[in-house]
């Protein structure tokens, strides 16, 4: 059985916006203490999606590697 990795996004520094280059991902919030309930989003055939807690507008960029972001760093863990 194979394991799935969904990578973990923070918006540490309060974009309303961060572009990603994965459709299938876990909004954190901002890290520890400030995060919220962590929550699986999956963009499926759109290509933007709004957190329901912290309302981050997520949008899909094709041009940004698995673990880059714009803003950048946003990435959380490996």
């Amino acid at each position: 059985m194979s394991e799935t990795i969904i990578p973990h996004f923070a918006n540490n520094v309060g974009a309303k916006i961060i572009e990603l280059g994965v459709k299938k991902f876990k909004c954190i919030g901002a890290t520890q203490p400030h995060d919220h309930p962590h929550i699986y989003l999956d963009l499926g055939k759109e290509n933007k999606v709004v957190c329901p807690y912290c309302s981050t507008l997520y949008k899909f960029k094709k041009s940004l590697g698995l673990k880059e972001t714009n803003p950048p760093n946003c990435k959380v863990g490996d």
